[in-house]
């Protein structure tokens, strides 16, 4: 199928789906990124702007700076109204452990549903997400149109409308708020949250935004902060970048990620004893975060709090030897789906 065939068929899905929901006014869940800003195209010329609205929810620190200022150019560009909320909830999830998942499911789409009330709420979800494989594209007031897609038909509907996204510099493929970075419980804000917060900020500031990666993961036991820079390409004023962060007066140790590395996580039962979960983890999660190859020591959590993981050290993996790699990524998203957690 042509994808001006696609487009078409997608937009009467949504006048029809909108609807026969009663209420032609929609508010659509939006980050700025390529999902959400191509259901925002189509909604956008289903409807009318003047039955939509974009919503995007703020996670207060762990909101990069840049993206309210992309998402605000980006509603501009499309020509729809665009309202921010705030929640903090995400706090409380990470007091349990890392969960983008949760965050997403309990903090981004309930915030955007009561703002909403009455009206149907517009989701970016497609194929590469845990949502799209259930077959479902209208469920409890959310309504996700590019259910049945995957990553590369979307990009195709959005070169269609030849709409160029403007990127926040962290992942070259998949960004969202800084809080992500921080992989383990947060059991303090003004420590662990500061952390992660201000070692983010401080990178993207000094480097170029079109790299590849660029984060800070902040990890290690509760009482301690170890920043591990990750940049790809590397940049040439790292060590400055480095002195920079090591000047956070919550950051215990950083390390810049120029060789392969071991991460030691410990993880909830539900997840160290599924294999397929632990893989996933390591290979969909964590490695595509990470600049330089990673190898992870896994062991059982006894701490009742711990809901997902937490990486509690690293060191470098002397014995590295990419021959010795055999990793099936083809299972990706057969793996994805069996550890939604996460």
């Amino acid at each position: 199928m042509s994808t001006e065939k696609l487009v078409e068929n997608i937009k009467n899905e949504i006048k029809e789906v909108v609807k026969e929901y009663g209420n032609k006014n929609v508010v659509i869940a939006f980050s700025g990124g390529l999902d959400s800003t191509v259901a925002a195209l189509l909604t956008k010329e289903a409807l009318g702007p003047e039955n939509v609205e974009l919503a995007n929810v703020v996670y207060g620190p762990f909101t990069y700076k840049r993206s309210i200022e992309i998402v605000k150019k980006s509603a501009e560009k499309i020509g729809l109204k665009i309202t921010f909320l705030e929640s903090l909830y995400q706090k409380e999830i990470w007091k349990n452990g890392p969960s983008c998942n949760m965050c997403t499911k309990t903090v981004k789409m309930n915030t955007v549903k009561k703002y909403a009330k009455d009206r149907l709420v517009i989701t970016g979800s497609n194929q590469s997400d845990s949502w799209g494989k259930t077959g479902l594209k209208v469920f409890n007031g959310l309504y996700a149109p590019l259910g049945d897609l995957n990553k590369s038909e979307i990009q195709n509907i959005l070169d269609f409308y030849s709409f160029k996204l403007e990127r926040i510099g962290e992942n070259s493929k998949r960004e969202g708020c800084k809080l992500k970075h921080l992989l383990k419980i947060m059991t303090n804000l003004d420590y662990h949250g500061k952390a992660v917060d201000f070692a983010n900020e401080i990178l993207l500031e000094n480097v170029p935004k079109n790299l590849e990666l660029a984060n800070v993961k902040i990890l290690g036991p509760l009482s301690k902060n170890i920043a591990i820079i990750n940049v790809k390409p590397m940049v040439d004023n790292i060590n400055e970048i480095k002195k920079k962060i090591e000047n956070i007066d919550v950051i215990d140790e950083v390390i810049v990620a120029k060789k392969p590395l071991i991460l030691h996580v410990i993880a909830n039962p539900s997840i160290y004893r599924v294999k397929n979960s632990r893989y996933w983890i390591e290979v969909g999660k964590l490695q595509p975060e990470f600049a330089v190859p990673i190898k992870v020591i896994w062991k059982e959590s006894k701490n009742n709090k711990l809901r997902t993981i937490q990486v509690v050290g690293v060191e470098e993996w002397k014995d590295y030897d990419p021959r010795n790699l055999k990793i099936n990524l083809g299972t990706d998203l057969e793996m994805k789906n069996s550890c939604s957690l996460l």
